[in-house]
């Protein structure tokens, strides 16, 4: 079994000021310790970069060094892996979005979700219900359970 994780999900885990920092920060933590296969993608990873660096969405912002140390960590368990378009991307991506107008911020996440398809991932965690237009694609909000 495998999966994957949204970006809203490591950034609640490394916002302290976030009222989802407790749950998120413990789903993270049996994440990192459990013996799934875990798949990130490098359009989350990026954004994580760019938003808990960022002073306006942060309230007390990371610095670029503390951020990529974290991801560091992340990748270098042994059960964690890296997902990147493949060849036929953009006709997967096509198919995925095909009944969904498509536009602003839905895009980073039809993306997700068509990466996700693209590499049979049928799991997603992330409290954005957006996910949720997608067909094939489960999506659990760990920070409600």
């Amino acid at each position: 079994m495998s999966f994957s994780l949204d970006v809203n999900i490591l950034l609640y885990a490394s916002d302290q000021a976030s009222p989802h920092y407790i749950t998120a920060s413990r789903f993270l933590a049996e994440c990192a310790f459990g013996s799934e296969l875990c798949y990130l993608a490098w359009p989350t990873l990026m954004s994580y970069l760019r938003i808990t660096t960022h002073s306006r969405i942060f309230a007390q912002p990371l610095s670029p060094s503390e951020a990529l140390k974290n991801l560091l960590g992340l990748l270098g368990l042994p059960h964690v892996r890296t997902l990147s378009e493949g060849p036929d991307f953009l006709n997967v991506y096509q198919e995925v979005t095909k009944n969904i107008p498509v536009r602003g911020n839905l895009v980073p996440d039809a993306h997700l979700a068509a990466l996700l398809r693209q590499h049979d991932i049928p799991t997603l965690y992330s409290a954005d219900t957006d996910f949720r237009k997608f067909s094939g694609l489960t999506v659990r909000n760990p920070l409600s359970q």
